[in-house]
Formats: structure tokens, sequence, C-alpha cells
């Protein structure tokens, strides 16, 4: 499909209803689950029972040939508030793993169990980040092990900061199967509900995006039928072959799903960073300095000028990396981790502004921004630091191991 930013009617359908409900059912609801620090189950149902949460949704969004829809709804999302907006998206990580990793039969099988049904709204987690193994993915320490007397997986080992761990009905869990093999020796296992040996912490406090779960998860030896190895124990064993054999072998779990996700992760961090400018733009309108509404002062024009021109810009670098990946167009250049990047940096910046527009008032919780500015620091640090994003754009542009 070509390239194209006229949005289609669907697409401007699909955007103005999800805005609708991130005005009318997120907005409200932001600021006490801030406060509370809990995952906001009410909100999730309402979304469920709309159809804004669930596998169809995602099915829907995705199969947009332009690569846009998804991006368009994390937007809005994420404008009506970061925190809930990860509640209700944090499932589509694990998802996204089922279906960079998976076989079809196992997509069919497991992404309706992420979300549950309208009635009894479900949340599953991908759990890949471990304490001494985040950028650096090679040093998983997680382990799988195959017990062929019972075609079953033994999982053993410790995950952090999993969105979800321990409260997800289905969790994704990435581990080494050759640990000799580094990054390209690891697998993804799909870990069914109620299974024995795993276990979540109580819920990370964090400094922003607090209606979100966070969790670390601890698995100790935790059986799952070969069936649970995403992609399947032929395909696996052909892909340790090439790698043994000093072949290229196709990339390995966790990076397969991050590439999968940027794009509309950058969309996320847009969504937040939009809210912000606009709610310091109405501001400055109103606000009444020296006889005069403060946005007449150069300093405020031009830096809200600059708020605007760099959130245009990184959407831009958004939507085009989520048209190529729908469109199988590789990242030459590390286009995927440029959206992610610019739409991170961006994020910190146009909050950490808005903030600095308001004055002693926007450091007060008595305004969003300030909620705002602390949900966008993460963007610069979760599904790969902007340092990692650095790396990924280097390295493709100089086609040199760049460390």
């Amino acid at each position: 499909m070509e390239f194209w930013l006229d949005l289609t009617e669907e697409q401007n359908d699909l955007r103005e209803w999800v805005h609708g409900f991130a005005e009318s059912v997120i907005r409200p609801a932001a600021a006490e689950w801030d406060e509370r620090e809990e995952t906001p189950w009410p909100v999730l149902q309402e979304a469920a029972k709309i159809g804004l949460y669930g596998f169809e949704f995602l099915v829907n969004t995705w199969s947009d040939p332009s690569g846009l829809s998804l991006p368009l709804a994390n937007e809005e999302m994420f404008w009506g508030d970061g925190g809930i907006g990860m509640a209700l998206s944090g499932t589509s990580l694990a998802v996204a793993a089922i279906y960079g990793s998976g076989t079809p039969d196992q997509l069919v099988e497991w992404v309706p169990q992420c979300f549950g049904d309208a009635a009894d709204p479900r949340v599953a987690a991908f759990c890949s980040t471990e304490p001494e193994a985040g950028s650096d993915v090679a040093a998983m320490r997680t382990r799988a092990v195959h017990d062929p007397v019972s075609d079953e997986w033994i999982l053993t080992g410790q995950k952090a900061y999993a969105t979800n761990g321990g409260i997800a009905d289905v969790h994704v869990v990435t581990a080494s199967v050759d640990p000799a093999l580094g990054s390209r020796g690891q697998a993804a296992f799909v870990v069914p509900p109620g299974t024995r040996g795993l276990a979540g912490t109580r819920k990370l406090r964090k400094l922003g995006l607090r209606a979100s779960h966070t969790a670390d998860v601890f698995l100790d030896d935790v059986r799952v039928p070969g069936s649970c190895l995403l992609g399947g124990r032929d395909a696996l064993q052909a892909r340790l072959a090439r790698v043994r054999e000093g072949r290229r072998a196709s990339g390995q779990a966790s990076m397969r799903t991050f590439e999968l996700t940027r794009p509309a992760v950058g969309a996320q961090a847009l969504g937040i960073a939009r809210a912000a400018y606009e709610y310091a733009l109405e501001y400055a309108g109103n606000r009444v300095q020296f006889g005069r509404p403060i946005v007449d002062n150069q300093a405020i024009a031009f830096a809200l000028a600059d708020m605007r021109t760099e959130i245009d810009a990184a959407r831009l670098l958004v939507w085009r990396a989520a048209w190529m990946g729908r469109n199988e167009r590789p990242f030459t250049a590390g286009e995927g981790s440029m959206s992610k990047l610019k739409a991170g940096e961006v994020a910190v910046a146009v909050t950490g502004q808005a903030v600095q527009i308001l004055g002693g008032a926007g450091y007060l919780r008595d305004h969003p921004v300030e909620r705002m500015y602390r949900d966008a620091k993460i963007y610069t640090i979760f599904e790969g630091t902007s340092e990692i994003q650095r790396l990924v754009i280097s390295r493709a542009i100089t086609g040199r191991q760049i460390r």
C-alpha cells in the first residue's frame, strides 16, 4: 500500500470513537486511579463492553493495511491518561509476542484468553526483562529445559518490571534454551492460567503510569506442555541448528516483539505529549500576568510553537514506521527505533515544558501536567532505552557493530 497522510473515513471514525471514550471515561477517572495505584478494572470493563478492549479490537486495528489504525487509537487513549492507557494496552505486548513467534494455531488458542470477555475482562503479561538482563538481552538467566518423557518445558528464573506480572491470566515468558548461543539461544513460552510455580510480587510503586500493574515474576520449576513453546519445537531446533552452523537466524524472541511494538509505543508517548501541550496552550491563553495573557509573551509562544512542531515531527516518524512494519518494508535505517526514540524524547521534553509554562501551578497535583510529566519519563526507558534505540539506529546506518 502507498504511504498516504490523508486518513480514511474509517480511520477518522476510529480516532473520534477512541477520543470520545478517552474524554468521557478515561480522563475523569485518571487522577483517582493514579492516586490509588491500582489496576482500573471498572474502566477495562467499560472498554470491553463497547469493544475497545479485546481480541476483535486488536485484529481490526492491526488489519488496517496502512498500519495507522493502532497508532491512531493509542495516541487518543493515552491522550486520555497514560496510566489507564497502559492498563488497557499492556496486554497487547504479550499478544505481539504470540503473533511474532507463534503459529496460527497458537494465535487462535491463546490470544482470546489474554483478554477474557466483556463480562470478565482479563489481562496478559510479557515477561522478558530480568534484574541482570535489561538492555543486555544476552545476559538472560531464566532457563527452559525440555523433559522428553512428558514433553514438557521446565522454566526457572526471575523476571523484572513485567506489566501485569502476577495478575495476568496468560504470561508469555522468554527463556534461554541454549545459554552458549546467547540471545540467539532463547525462545518464548506461554504459561497458561493457573500454572503452578509462577508467582508475582506485590505491585511495584512507580514514578508514573501508576494505574498500570508492574511486578516481578518468579518461575520455580514451572512446567508447561510442549505445545506452549511459541513456534513449536521443530522450528526452534532448526533455528538453533542454523546458529550453531554459523548461519544467520531470524531474530531472538524479545527483539522480535519489540520491533513489532515500537511505533505503537511511540504513539502512546505522543498521546501524553499532545495532552500536555493542549493543556499548556489553553492555560497560557487564560493566565494573565502584567496585564495580559502569558501566551502574548514571545518566550511562551515560541515554547508552544516548538512543542507543537516536535509532536508533529514525532508523529510522522511513528506513522512511517507503522506503515513500513505493516507493509513488510525492512527497517534498513532503524526506522522503528527512530519512531520510539523521537516520540519518547519529545514526550519528556513537552511535558516538562508544560509544567514550566504553568509555573508553580504545574508542580501541583491540581493540574494534570504534573501527572503527565511523571508518566512520560518511562518512554525513554522501557521497551529499549533511548540509548539502545540510538545503538540500533547507528548499527543500521553504519553497518558496523557499534558498542
